[in-house]
């Protein structure tokens, strides 16, 4: 308190903060110029940068009339630079050193605690530098001249030697081929200090023009050094709580930022893998694991994992396949990667491996030569999809290498269903790619398919047979009992007859097949995309009780009004498409998990405001059904609902229509001459352009 009160505060200064030369102010150090160079007079002859490096370079004149300069000493630095002889490629053009340039070096790396400040009529005016950058001499002339030498001492020797002696001498040429280049060795050129100065030699320089102290162009720039307002509301850096500005003044240590482990790309520490966030943890094993069932995945994460955060990380880095969880393509292969082997980019590489992914959905073998035939990649990375979820067994193929997890498939039914609509999508994509064949898409019926691919004897199958019986009289006797004892409860009028019910028994029979319904392909009894039997509503004599179709339809209508708001026009094929993805991004449990099928979905889009739009396609087109039924939103509510009803209106009688005959009609209709933008607008909420004619949208055969 003592030391306060004798160091009272004389003066308070209202500090500003300048931002009309943000980002875009430097400061440049000049070494001590010698005295021919003054800094009043210096001239800079010319002034060039490169933004990204934050490299200038400065030509600056030298006073060669300046007492203090050594005329032969700068006429012999020229004559060892340029030579006897003089044209545009010299450097000293008046054959004397006239001029001396200057490179750059930031002199800091982080420079966001530096600012230059103005001080004027009690205000201080802070701008941010964006960069401190150190000029040093360039000797590069010492190296021209040094070439120079080297070149005239080759021409000399050269003379010596005789045209007979040059054409003896023959050499021998070693013609090598160099290895596909690997992604660790890609990694280290890339890192390599020869690569780098490669980098930043190819950034062109941008020229700069330099304006004097005293010029008017000077003067105006340096009034960007003050605010340009003085409010509060443009400076609301400068208020801060004391505790803000403490912290900004003694920011916390980096250090232990610095000593967190980094994602470790072959070997992994357990101990430090934990330290990392669970969605990392998940993404780094699946990564170097590839294929894990879960239980192996929630052992690996430790005691007290959520499973329910980890089933939520696991769906962004892996797909399900056989109740097992593999890796996804994009995380094995990010964008701007290549092969080690063909060089082929990674989005190619991910088609080819979700194409092996999806055919250990259809089944548990798959051939390899069939893999290559379809995507048309190289044996290696064929080998290397195939090596990441699979194993190789002699005279029959690639097996899957883990077996089907009936339990994870019994437990969370609807995390299977919703990877179920994402093999769908992925499967359309697929086709479309790959223009697959009919037998690419039906998965081959083999024993190898079940659940359990080993050969099963006879005498198995009886005792199989024999306990599901059992298993089932059980559970019928137990259900009877249960119903029995609530008919006696129940105090209605109308009571069953107990007697009449009877319990089913099954007959033993050594002839009855396994139940492998559990374990078909994702085509079979789908509804929408959906199975009727494992969706989370359970129907009631094969109808939803009251309350549930109420929401289903508010959700259904929700949707479907949605969608045509934002495209208008849709056939049924691009509809059901759209409505796979949404169903696959809601979360378990959501009441459209219900089973939605076409008749209701196509009953909604009419009773949302749509019309079914019938197109005359050509008699020849090779479009599936859903693809010829085309529906549109008739009124949106906007100003240009009569415009795409006479559009629509044209499209009823025609399959394809020039743009001029499109605009004729629709000044005809409304009375008005619309301007190009409008006609583009309505064209484009409706139509797509092809070959110089335009169509309603998805109705195009290529």
């Amino acid at each position: 308190m003592a030391n306060e009160e004798d160091d009272p505060i004389i003066q308070e200064i209202d500090v500003f903060l300048a931002r009309s030369l943000l980002e875009k102010l430097y400061l440049f150090q000049y070494p001590i110029r010698p005295a021919s160079m003054t800094y009043d007079d210096v001239t800079h002859l010319s002034a060039k940068i490169k933004p990204k490096q934050q490299k200038v370079e400065l030509e600056m004149a030298i006073d060669t009339l300046n007492p203090n300069y050594c005329r032969s000493k700068g006429e012999q630095i020229a004559l060892n630079v340029d030579g006897t002889c003089t044209d545009e490629t010299s450097t000293y053009s008046s054959k004397l050193m006239d001029k001396q340039t200057f490179c750059s070096s930031q002199a800091a790396s982080n420079v966001s605690r530096y600012a230059a400040a103005v001080y004027k009529k009690g205000e201080l005016h802070l701008t941010p530098l964006h960069g401190i950058l150190q000029l040093r001499p360039s000797f590069t002339y010492l190296d021209k001249a040094d070439a120079k030498h080297r070149e005239r001492e080759a021409a000399n020797e050269g003379g010596d030697s005789s045209q007979d002696e040059a054409e003896d001498d023959v050499k021998q040429i070693t013609v090598r081929f160099s290895r596909p280049e690997t992604e660790q060795a890609r990694q280290r050129r890339v890192q390599s200090y020869e690569f780098l100065q490669k980098r930043q030699a190819e950034e062109h320089w941008v020229h700069l023009h330099y304006y004097g102290l005293r010029d008017s162009r000077s003067e105006h720039e340096r009034q960007y050094l003050f605010s340009q307002g003085h409010g509060l509301a443009e400076n609301t850096e400068l208020i801060k709580s004391p505790s803000e500005y403490l912290m900004m003044l003694m920011p916390p240590s980096i250090e232990e930022e610095n000593e967190k482990p980094m994602a470790p790309s072959n070997v992994l520490s357990m101990a430090q893998l934990r330290t990392l966030p669970l969605a990392d943890q998940i993404k780094i094993l699946m990564k170097n694991v590839k294929v894990m069932p879960f239980a192996n995945l929630l052992g690996l994460l430790g005691s007290g994992t959520d499973p329910t955060a980890v089933l939520r990380c696991v769906q962004q880095v892996a797909l399900l396949v056989q109740g097992n969880w593999v890796v996804k393509s994009d995380v094995l292969y990010p964008k701007d990667t290549s092969s080690p082997h063909s060089g082929v980019p990674a989005e190619v590489l991910c088609r080819g491996r979700d194409f092996v992914m999806w055919k250990f959905t259809q089944d548990r073998w798959v051939v390899r030569k069939e893999v290559a035939a379809v995507t048309k990649l190289c044996p290696e990375d064929v080998k290397d999809f195939l090596e990441h979820m699979s194993v190789a067994r002699i005279n029959k193929g690639w097996e899957f290498m883990l077996p089907y997890d009936e339990d994870f498939v019994k437990k969370h039914p609807d995390i299977v269903q919703r990877q179920q609509m994402l093999w769908m999508g992925i499967q359309a994509k697929l086709e479309k790619v790959y223009n697959l064949l009919k037998e690419h898409l039906t998965p081959k019926k083999q024993e190898a398919q079940s659940a359990h691919p080993l050969l099963v004897s006879g005498e198995q199958r009886v005792n199989m047979a024999k306990a599901k019986v059992k298993q089932n009289f059980g559970q019928l006797e137990k259900e009877f009992q249960r119903q029995k004892a609530e008919m006696k409860s129940n105090d209605s009028s109308a009571k069953p007859d107990v007697a009449n019910i009877r319990i089913k028994e099954e007959p033993v029979s050594v002839e009855e097949p396994m139940d492998t319904s559990a374990h078909e392909g994702l085509s079979n009894g789908l509804v929408n995309g959906l199975h009727p039997a494992q969706g989370p509503l359970d129907p009631v004599n094969g109808h939803l009780p009251g309350g549930c179709i109420d929401r289903v339809a508010q959700e259904l209508k929700a949707f479907v009004s949605s969608t045509f708001k934002k495209q208008f026009v849709l056939t049924l094929s691009e509809l059901k498409r759209l409505f796979n993805l949404h169903l696959a991004s809601l979360p378990p449990g959501h009441t459209l998990f219900s089973g939605i099928s076409d008749k209701m979905l196509q009953d909604m889009v009419l009773d949302t405001g749509c019309k079914q739009i019938l197109v005359p396609f050509p008699p020849q087109t090779a479009a599936s059904p859903d693809e010829l039924k085309v529906y549109a939103l008739w009124e949106a509510g906007d100003t240009y609902d009569q415009h795409r009803q006479v559009l629509l209106e044209i499209f009823s009688k025609n399959y394809r229509v020039r743009r001029n005959v499109i605009q004729n009609q629709l000044s005809q209709e409304c009375g008005e001459d619309l301007n190009k933008q409008e006609v583009d607008r309505v064209l484009k909420d409706c139509c797509v352009s092809y070959g110089g004619m335009w169509y309603l949208k998805g109705t195009v055969q290529s």
